[in-house]
């Protein structure tokens, strides 16, 4: 009772700041309700990168692959800090300069409206299909274990799935549609401080269960039984091959920090350049210390459950009922189910600023005043909620392995939008004509690759290769249709003075040491 007492409270709690903080938003305008007012200060922005990122798919997911796989599946985070340097330093100011609200806008302005008009699609297919039913999907799963609600409920676990997965897309979505990207950003920030605190707790009660009340013999327990676990550079049977740092993954990381609606929305409602990327170099810093919380904890499961569960994504959940005191077992649960709206919400807030601003606007309505285009957004994202909610329940019999399914699948939309962001960035002359034949081919050629090595069992090159030789084959398609056929004159990026885009000062210098930190990471757990 006192456990769910206290979920109740801070859950309670974060909703009411969140409300005191943005009630006197003027939300009836597109930068009022999709990008805060242009207002978010460096906390903010940094809480609610975190926050959105580092949801149930995320500590759930990633803490199960560090169940199999160990600590080399820490490269999805410490790689992250790098991609996040790469942002703030050169493609934020570049964001910033255009005042654009959403990444599509951008590519509108460097190449055409029918370019607009088909990222916008790309976003909005993945993010409807593949990212909002798993975030509800591994968030109900690890509330329903914490809470152990089948028992409690007198229900089977699916059952309870289903409970879990409309409760979180109710709430989830109330904050997304009718709060704006402010009263995301704000509840993000404060959810993020309780889950830093209480995603420290759970691998420090961990240790202390294993090693006799003695962190340090917890570990040293930890490395003598399973030193394989250890050991950072995996060989190319492992899920994250060495190699693939240096191809696909950081292709990954430089799509989801630096080009992904989701995220990049946060910094794009920066006040100015010097707090966004304050924001984004504060976030690296924390998000070097992202293993201790999502990946530690998937190891000491290995070792307490012995190796024996049957999903690997029941680690975490199992894990944390096991080993955390019950008074802050109610905490812990509304600080995941703060992440959990985080990541749920945050993806709709930008589901529903990509149709009201990119389709809406642009296709259907060009006359609409901008009340009407924020009413529009708000009912598509009722709809994408609840069409969500419906199938995310379904991947009760399809989970192997959630995080990594989910980087997979992800290719599909994320190496096509990076890809042609590069080139516009890069070059000056390349067509609309290149970025459409070039989204069209890498999006085909990964959906194929998934069809013939799901369904047919074809092999092929680890998923992080293949997204790799992807881009590279994409860049060298749209080179040369833009050698063959280029624009007629070079694109300018003009300056819109929406916002100051005098850069931080430090900004290179505290890169630097950033990227130091994470090399020097390599070098200790090689």
């Amino acid at each position: 009772m006192l456990g769910i007492i206290s979920f109740v409270g801070f859950t309670a709690l974060v909703a009411v700041i969140a409300w005191l903080a943005t009630r006197k938003t003027d939300e009836s305008t597109s930068d009022g309700y999709f990008l805060g007012g242009r207002s978010l200060t460096a906390g903010v922005i940094a809480g609610s990168l975190l926050l959105t990122n580092l949801s149930t798919e995320q500590i759930v997911g990633l803490n199960g692959s560090a169940y199999r796989d160990g600590i080399l599946v820490m490269a999805w985070e410490t790689l992250a800090a790098i991609a996040m340097v790469v942002t703030a330093v050169f493609i934020l100011p570049k964001y910033l300069k255009g005042g654009i609200s959403t990444i599509p806008t951008y590519l509108e302005r460097r190449f055409d409206t029918a370019t607009k008009a088909m990222t916008s699609g790309l976003f909005l297919t993945g993010y409807a299909v593949v990212l909002l039913p798993i975030v509800l999907y591994s968030g109900s799963l690890g509330i329903s274990t914490m809470f152990n609600l089948p028992e409690l409920l007198g229900v089977n676990e699916w059952v309870s799935v289903w409970i879990c997965v409309w409760g979180i897309g109710l709430i989830g979505s109330i904050y997304a549609i009718f709060g704006g990207l402010k009263a995301v950003a704000v509840s993000d920030t404060i959810n993020a401080i309780g889950l830093l605190i209480g995603g420290l707790l759970i691998p420090v009660f961990g240790l202390l269960a294993i090693g006799s009340g003695s962190i340090g013999e917890g570990i040293s327990t930890l490395m003598e039984a399973h030193p394989d676990k250890f050991n950072a550079v995996g060989d190319e049977s492992s899920s994250i091959p060495f190699a693939t740092i240096f191809t696909g993954m950081m292709l990954v990381q430089l799509f989801y920090w630096g080009t992904n609606q989701q995220i990049i929305q946060r910094a794009l409602g920066a006040k100015n350049l010097q707090e966004g990327q304050k924001g984004l170099m504060l976030a690296a810093f924390i998000k070097i210390l992202g293993p201790i919380i999502v990946v530690l904890p998937g190891i000491i499961a290995f070792y307490m459950f012995k190796g024996e569960l049957g999903n690997p994504d029941q680690a975490y959940p199992e894990l944390v009922a096991k080993v955390l005191p019950k008074p802050l077992v109610g905490f812990f649960a509304a600080v995941m189910f703060g992440a959990i709206l985080s990541s749920f919400n945050s993806a709709l807030n930008s589901c529903v600023t990509l149709f009201g601003i990119d389709i809406y606007k642009q296709f259907v309505n060009k006359e609409a005043e901008e009340k009407q285009v924020v009413k529009v957004g708000k009912t598509f994202g009722i709809v994408l909620a609840i069409f969500s909610m419906i199938i995310a329940p379904f991947l009760y019999y399809a989970s192997d392995g959630l995080f990594g399914y989910l980087q997979q699948v992800n290719g599909a939309y994320s190496i096509p939008i990076l890809t042609i962001i590069v080139v516009g960035f890069l070059t000056k002359r390349v067509p609309a004509l290149a970025a459409k034949v070039g989204m069209l081919f890498a999006f085909f050629a990964y959906v194929i690759y998934i069809a013939l090595s799901k369904g047919f069992g074809v092999e092929f090159p680890h998923f992080l290769h293949v997204q790799f030789i992807t881009f590279v084959i994409t860049v060298a398609i749209m080179l040369i249709i833009g050698k063959v056929q280029p624009r007629e004159t070079d694109y300018i990026q003009e300056y819109t003075q929406d916002v100051d885009v005098t850069p931080w000062k430090f900004v290179k210098p505290v890169g630097i040491v950033i990227c130091a930190v994470v090399i020097s990471t390599y070098l200790i757990f090689r």
